[in-house]
C-alpha cells in the first residue's frame, strides 16, 4: 500500500491549488480524481473568468474581493501566458440595476464605457491550462474511484490501496465522503465556444459573460478566425448527470446547438446563453463549435468550505445539549483528525480556489486561524439547530 504525507481527492481549481500550494513544503503530494484528467467536470466547463463583485458592502463581497485581488496577481506571477488581463465591461440589467450601481462602494478602478462600467482588473483565465500547470509538480493519479474512506493507525486509507497522514476533500458537487451537516448545492454552469468573425477586445458580463476574441484553434475559417466563449449559471441540478462535454464539429446549425440527447437540458440552456449573449452585443454570425457543462459546487449560504471538518457524532456525544440551542465554544468541537476540506467555491472558483488553497495550506502546516464565516463549524452549528 503506497503511503503519502497528502492525498487531495478532486483534480478541479481547488485541488489543483491545493496541490499547488502543498508542493511548497512537501514532496510527498498525490492528487487523484475519478476521471482521465484535471478539470474534466465543473472546472474544465468553467468559463473562467476574473471579475469583481458588485454590491453593498458585506462579508461575502469583501471575500471576493480578497480573493479576486490575490489571484489575479498569482496568475500574472506564475503563469502570465495563462491570463488575459483586457478588463470587464459590467453592464447593469435595467434602470433599476443601474440606479443601484450609483450607490455601490467600489472595491477596483472603473470608468464609464457604453451603456456600462468598465474594469480594468477583469480577466481571463484558460481553465483546463490553469488546473495542469498548478498540479505539474506534484504526483498525480487518474481514473481512481474512491469507494472506501477509513481512519486506521492514525492514517487515512483509500480503497486499501493508498494510505496518508492528511486527507484533503476537494470533492465538488460530489458529496458521498461529506458529514451530512456539509449541505452542497449543485448548480449547473456551461460554457458554450463558439466561432465569429467578430472582434472583441474584452470581457462583457451582464447575465450571461462573453470573452473577448481568441484564435480560431478548431479550423482555418478564415471568415470567423475567433472564438468567442459565453458563460453563464443556470439552475440547481436534480438530474444524476453532473458533467457533459460534446464536440458540435462540421454541424452545420449554428444556432442553438448543443449536446445530443444530453439528460441535463443543455440544448435549451444553449438558447438561453445565445440569447443573454445577443442582449450585451449583437452577436449574428455566431457557430457553436462546443458545449461544456457540469455541477458547479455551492453551499447553502453561497461561502465557501474551507478547513477541518467536525465530527458531528463524537461531538453530539460530548455536547447532546448543543440540540436544545446551548453554545458551547468551537474549540471544543471533536474534529476528524487531519482531515480537511475546500469546496463549495460555486461558480467564482478560479477567482476564490487560489486564494482560500494558499489559507487552506497556512491552517495545516502553521495553525493559522481561518474566518469564521468559511469554517465548516457554522455549517455544524446550523444544522444541529435544526
Amino acid at each position: 500500500m503506497k503511503s503519502y504525507e497528502y492525498i487531495i481527492i478532486g483534480a478541479g481549481i481547488a485541488g489543483c491549488s491545493v496541490a499547488h500550494f502543498l508542493s511548497k513544503s512537501s514532496s510527498s503530494v498525490l492528487l487523484i480524481d475519478r476521471n482521465d484528467k484535471v478539470a474534466s467536470e465543473a472546472s474544465g466547463a468553467a468559463g473562467a473568468f476574473l471579475s469583481p463583485l458588485l454590491g453593498k458592502p458585506n462579508d461575502f463581497k469583501d471575500l471576493v474581493t480578497k480573493s479576486l485581488k490575490f489571484s489575479t496577481n498569482f496568475y500574472k506571477k506564475n503563469f502570465p501566458d495563462s491570463i488575459i488581463n483586457n478588463g470587464v465591461l459590467r453592464i447593469p440589467k435595467d434602470d433599476l440595476d443601474k440606479e443601484k450601481f450609483q450607490h455601490y462602494e467600489h472595491d477596483f478602478n472603473f470608468s464609464h464605457k457604453d451603456d456600462g462600467y468598465f474594469f480594468p482588473i477583469g480577466s481571463l483565465v484558460s481553465s483546463s491550462e490553469i488546473c495542469l500547470k498548478l498540479s505539474t509538480n506534484v504526483e498525480k493519479l487518474f481514473n481512481f474511484n474512491v469507494k472506501m474512506i477509513q481512519y486506521r493507525s492514525d492514517l487515512w486509507v483509500l480503497n486499501d490501496t493508498l494510505k496518508c497522514k492528511n486527507l484533503i476533500l476537494c470533492t465538488g458537487a460530489d458529496t458521498q465522503f461529506l458529514p451530512k451537516y456539509i449541505d452542497i448545492r449543485a448548480v449547473w454552469g456551461q460554457r458554450i465556444v463558439c466561432k465569429s468573425s467578430l472582434l472583441l477586445s474584452h470581457n462583457f458580463h451582464k447575465e450571461c459573460s462573453i470573452s473577448l476574441s481568441l484564435k480560431n484553434t478548431f479550423d482555418n475559417d478564415k471568415k470567423k478566425p475567433y472564438l468567442i466563449s459565453i458563460g453563464a449559471t443556470h439552475h440547481r441540478i436534480t438530474e444524476k448527470k453532473l458533467s457533459c462535454t460534446e464536440d458540435i464539429g462540421q454541424k452545420k446549425s449554428i444556432s442553438f446547438v448543443g449536446c445530443n440527447n444530453c439528460e441535463t437540458g443543455c440544448i435549451e440552456d444553449t438558447k438561453k446563453l445565445l440569447l443573454l449573449a445577443n442582449d450585451i452585443i449583437k452577436l449574428d454570425d455566431l457557430e457553436v463549435v462546443k458545449t461544456y457543462a457540469g455541477a458547479r459546487a455551492s453551499s447553502i449560504d453561497y461561502f465557501p468550505i474551507v478547513g477541518d471538518i467536525v465530527d458531528e457524532t463524537k461531538t453530539l456525544d460530548d455536547f447532546p445539549y448543543l440540540k436544545s440551542g446551548t453554545h458551547v465554544k468551537e474549540e471544543r468541537f471533536t474534529r476528524f483528525n487531519n482531515l480537511y476540506i475546500l469546496n463549495g467555491v460555486g461558480g467564482r472558483g478560479f477567482v476564490l480556489s487560489p486564494y482560500l488553497a494558499s489559507n487552506l495550506v497556512d491552517f495545516i502546516l502553521n495553525k493559522q486561524d481561518l474566518p469564521q464565516n468559511i469554517k465548516t463549524d457554522r455549517l455544524f452549528k446550523r444544522w444541529v439547530k435544526k
